[in-house]
């Protein structure tokens, strides 16, 4: 399968760059690119690519906000650049939807397989910066956000199972092998699991999953 890619990065060189890399991938196919926020949206809404690679600092529309606009429209999986492994931007690319982040500072290697990794579904942080996230973000008694431990006793068991491997940072793949299930069965719980607990994506839940104490050893 064919994972397509918009690319949006201000800086030209960084942009030609990362495009480089990406078309020597047989797999991927970068269909646009974007120097922008604004024009970001605009062809995210337009091609309706797999994968949206996005710079978090972007003039006219940040990354942030494009990245927003692009999860709820439901026009393709957000994979955010940062330079800073803690920049405050990073935290709210996370709330708005983002499926993950990794750091400019990346291996070529790793830039693919996260395109890869978040095109499937999964979510993808960068490894360095992985604890600190669970350590900082939103709070579930925050005013506002609807993580509340009520809401995840709402869940059905096979849910809840599912979610605290979501904190773990499994894979569907590796969740259907654990939990003995299809991974298609997976997806649908994972959906289901986003959908009730008013999540965008599945790094959100995995955060939820970690703050509320839920681990996969429980299971």
């Amino acid at each position: 399968m064919t994972i397509r890619v918009l690319v949006a990065e201000d800086q030209a060189a960084v942009r030609a760059a990362l495009v480089m890399i990406l078309r020597a991938e047989p797999d991927l196919e970068v269909v646009g690119e974007a120097a922008d926020g604004e024009q970001a949206v605009r062809l995210a809404l337009e091609l309706k690519p797999d994968v949206v690679l996005m710079d978090v600092q972007m003039p006219r529309l940040d990354g942030v906000s494009a990245t927003r606009q692009v999860v709820e429209a439901g026009a393709a999986q957000v994979l955010m650049l940062t330079t800073f492994d803690l920049d405050q931007y990073v935290y709210g690319a996370l709330r708005a939807g983002a499926a993950g982040f990794l750091l400019k500072d990346l291996e070529a290697d790793t830039l693919i397989e996260g395109i890869r990794t978040v095109a499937r579904g999964d979510g993808m942080l960068a490894p360095s910066v992985t604890r600190r996230l669970i350590g900082t973000f939103a709070r579930p008694d925050r005013p506002g956000q609807p993580w509340t431990r009520a809401a995840v006793e709402g869940l059905t068991p096979r849910e809840r199972e599912v979610l605290a491997c979501l904190g773990a940072g499994l894979s569907n793949g590796e969740i259907a092998t654990r939990l003995e299930m299809a991974e298609a069965t997976t997806k649908t719980h994972v959906s289901r699991i986003l959908a009730k607990l008013e999540l965008r994506s599945r790094v959100q839940a995995a955060i939820l999953a970690q703050d509320l104490g839920l681990t996969a050893d429980q299971y």
